[in-house]
């Protein structure tokens, strides 16, 4: 298999030297070019023909958000992972270059020792996503002594009458929960809780991204706030996101304990949690996103009585979390993310409403 061509674009000469010397130690990548900003970058790229590019977004005559609107104005579907800082500023910028078609982003390295350890961090973000948005295997892979069966799907409680709606998503997930929460109307009658992988500050903005488009009322989850229909929390970075059941009420509540899945938040620890507070009555929706995050947590939701949607492999930016889902037997329906919201409607018993879109 040839090695993934990989085109750097940074206006730092020292983070360009990084990202550069990193790729260069792993044999699957080859970094055919580097570009001082996205007019350079802009340039080079019909005749590089990169498989994927790394874009900064502060740069000089064009920025990274300006370079990657202008690439995909050509056409050109070649992945693009962000770098972005953790700030308030970085966070809108970034997600205004998801906006416009970037597919994935990592944060820079900040408050690092060395330039080792800014390698290393680079190291841990970058060459997966580069290896997952490219179509690699993280690792090599054995070939199969013998053809394995489809899994027959997994055993389900009683079949209960959603009460909850939980969804979980990554890479990918910021321009899929923007296709799907926001078409969902103002009298939706179930609460929704969010998992999207992403640092802290990010979260923050992104809820008032889908806030400003959405009917509903969509915010950053802190402890202790009723669950009731009319808002999306979406877990914060770096904090779980559970249901705490009380005395008639459920309530938002959020810790610290360790990852899972490698991730905080974690989609799992939510599904597990409304599994139990709602006794089942959930559904449950997996979309694109890298790794396996949520197949634990839908077998027990399934297990229960709750339903459980997957995104398809086609609609997906990367059928990891949801391909783990549909493979483990878990999904009751596999559909292309222009079907979630209806699909979602549907199993709630709800029509689509004229209450749809942001907000006066």
């Amino acid at each position: 298999m040839p090695p993934i061509r990989v085109m750097v674009v940074d206006d730092s000469i020292v983070v360009r030297k990084i990202v550069t010397d990193v790729l260069a130690e792993d044999p699957a990548i080859e970094v055919v070019g580097t570009a001082v900003n996205g007019k350079v970058a802009l340039a080079k790229v019909d005749a590089l023909r990169p498989d994927l590019i790394t874009m900064d977004i502060e740069m000089p005559e064009m920025n990274g958000i300006e370079a990657v609107t202008a690439i995909r104005r050509t056409g050109r579907r070649t992945p693009i992972i962000m770098f972005s800082t953790l700030t308030e500023r970085g966070a809108t910028a970034t997600l205004d270059a998801l906006a416009a078609g970037a597919d994935d982003y990592v944060t820079k390295p900040a408050n690092v020792g060395s330039v080792q350890q800014s390698k290393e961090s680079v190291r841990e973000q970058l060459i997966p996503r580069i290896k997952v948005l490219t179509g690699r295997p993280l690792t090599p892979a054995a070939a199969p002594r013998t053809a394995v069966p489809p899994p027959p799907p997994a055993p389900r409680g009683a079949r209960r009458t959603p009460a909850v709606l939980v969804i979980g998503s990554s890479t990918g997930g910021p321009d899929a929960l923007t296709k799907v929460i926001p078409r969902l109307p103002r009298d939706y009658p179930l609460p929704i809780l969010v998992v999207q992988h992403m640092p802290p500050v990010f979260t923050k903005q992104f809820a008032g991204r889908l806030d400003r488009l959405s009917a509903l009322t969509v915010v950053e989850a802190t402890a202790g706030v009723p669950i009731a229909p009319g808002t999306v929390h979406i877990a914060p970075g770096d904090f779980h996101l559970t249901v705490a059941p009380g005395a008639g009420v459920r309530r938002t509540a959020l810790d610290q304990a360790a990852p899972e899945n490698f991730c905080r938040p974690a989609v799992d620890v939510l599904f597990r949690s409304a599994a139990k507070a709602y006794d089942g009555a959930v559904l449950a929706v997996v979309l694109t996103g890298m790794g396996s995050d949520g197949k634990i947590g839908t077998g027990q939701i399934r297990a229960a009585g709750g339903t459980v949607v997957a995104q398809d492999q086609a609609s997906s930016v990367v059928w990891g979390m949801p391909g783990a889902v549909t493979q483990a037997g878990h999904a009751d329906e596999v559909v292309p993310l222009d079907r979630v919201t209806d699909t979602i409607l549907r199993l709630t018993a709800t029509r689509p409403s004229t209450l749809v879109g942001a907000r006066p």
